[in-house]
């Protein structure tokens, strides 16, 4: 494969200071193992020889990637849908909450099928959506009645545009990513406020994971990212983080998953994930998966 990503440095700041920390497989297409690494300045981790992106679509090519296909298939595919029904409303209350608006213009990027921003509708939010695969945007104009745009008219956009931005585990997919976020920036209003929610690899459920850690997903995931890397990638592009919010249903969705993997028992994915949540209690930054909330700083 010609088309694939080799880092010298590190993609979030530039460190040469780079180590490999592991080996994972990628057990929803391929089936090949990919490296990742770490960056000792900045802690983020990142996928190593990666496809690029002419060539990262045939890895989403899955009925398991259940973000495309909405598959309710097998336990832990039932088990998503209900969770995704109990978290949209907190979605909403967060971004409610942290905006101090309950309606305005609202970018929704990688929006799969279309669930969240057919709710944000549904309530009030003007909703502009965005998802990269075509057929995935069929289906959610087939499932919510949505147009979805693709992917590359997002820098079309006009600048100052929209009240709030979401990405729900998307940044970690997005290859052009210092572009990518300056470009949120730049369409974001002045008091706008951005949710990014990703991985956490500092995570403990993580850590008892290891290779088999389901929320590393190569080579789909290029980046890997800990609190320390996220507030390094804002600081570069004018933007702070305002707060830090648990996901707590992740934890568990994301052990059961490991334990498909490593062909251990959904019993014990049930407690690793619970214990992971009770370490958040003290700590809301070990969190399976974490929404930043972000803000502009003036430059």
């Amino acid at each position: 494969m010609d088309d694939v990503i080799h880092y010298t440095i590190c993609p979030v700041c530039g460190s040469s200071a780079l180590q490999k920390m592991l080996s994972a497989t990628d057990y929803t297409v391929s089936k090949k193992e990919f490296d990742i690494y770490e960056c000792a300045d900045c802690r983020l981790r990142f996928t190593q020889n990666v496809p690029g992106m002419q060539s990262i679509g045939a890895y989403y090519q899955s009925p398991e990637y259940i973000s495309h296909t909405d598959s309710r298939k097998g336990f832990i595919n039932s088990a998503y849908h209900f969770v995704r029904k109990l978290t949209l409303s907190g979605k909403r209350k967060t971004i409610v909450s942290s905006s101090g608006k309950n309606s305005g213009k609202l970018l929704d990027i990688g929006a799969g099928t279309g669930a969240f921003a057919h709710y944000m509708q549904e309530h009030d939010w003007d909703v502009t959506g965005m998802e990269p695969d075509q057929d995935t945007r069929k289906r959610a104009a087939a499932l919510h009645n949505i147009n979805l745009l693709p992917a590359d008219t997002f820098f079309n956009l006009s600048a100052a545009t929209f009240d709030v931005i979401t990405m729900w585990h998307v940044l970690e997919h997005v290859h052009d990513l210092h572009n990518y976020i300056d470009q949120l920036r730049n369409v974001l209003k002045d008091n706008g406020i951005i949710f990014i929610a990703v991985p956490n690899y500092t995570s403990y459920d993580a850590d008892v994971y290891n290779e088999y850690w389901a929320a590393y997903d190569v080579p789909r995931h290029l980046y890997h990212f800990s609190p320390q890397s996220i507030r390094k990638l804002l600081t570069q592009h004018g933007l702070e983080l305002k707060d830090i919010k648990p996901m707590w249903f992740d934890s568990f969705y994301i052990s059961f998953l490991s334990e498909r993997y490593r062909k251990g028992n959904l019993a014990r994915g049930f407690f690793v994930g619970l214990f992971s949540n009770i370490k958040t209690l003290f700590n809301k930054e070990r969190c399976s998966s974490l929404v930043y909330v972000i803000k502009k700083v003036d430059r």
